[in-house]
């Protein structure tokens, strides 16, 4: 076990997927606990860490892997989310599926827009819920 390797990752995958990432590596804990440390140290710690392409520009290339393959809804929920906290906004993601369903076919985007509409929601109803945390009176102001 290279341990500098596995806090690579992790450091990575915090810094893409935040709470999400580390929700699928925990929920592969008592199934596969060797698959979740190679899902850390392979992708996160060794492949996105390398030179060459940014953050936005490997979030680009996975979105679009996983909307042409058309079968990955949960793991194309998780990268949408990433795509954001990267940086990409919702219109270039859409660009992008948009662009697949020429390479992919219209059912593999259709999927992926089913997915997207989703992630939006769940961000959109987060920035509500932070907003209305933000502006609700104290209890101390009410007494």
């Amino acid at each position: 076990m290279n341990d500098t390797r596995y806090e690579r990752g992790l450091q990575k995958l915090a810094e893409i997927d935040g709470h999400a990432g580390q929700q699928v590596i925990d929920s592969l804990q008592d199934l596969a606990p060797d698959f979740a440390r190679y899902l850390i140290e392979y992708p996160f710690g060794d492949i996105y860490n390398r030179p060459g392409l940014d953050l936005r520009g490997r979030e680009i290339a996975v979105v679009a892997a996983l909307t042409a393959l058309g079968n990955a809804a949960p793991q194309l929920k998780v990268h949408l989310h990433a795509a954001l906290n990267v940086g990409l906004s919702r219109e270039e993601i859409l660009e992008v599926i948009m662009q697949m369903s020429v390479y992919a076919g219209f059912p593999a985007a259709l999927n992926a827009l089913t997915v997207a509409r989703t992630v939006f929601a769940e961000r959109a109803a987060e920035t509500q819920a932070t907003a209305d945390s933000r502006s609700a009176p104290s209890p101390s102001a009410s007494t």
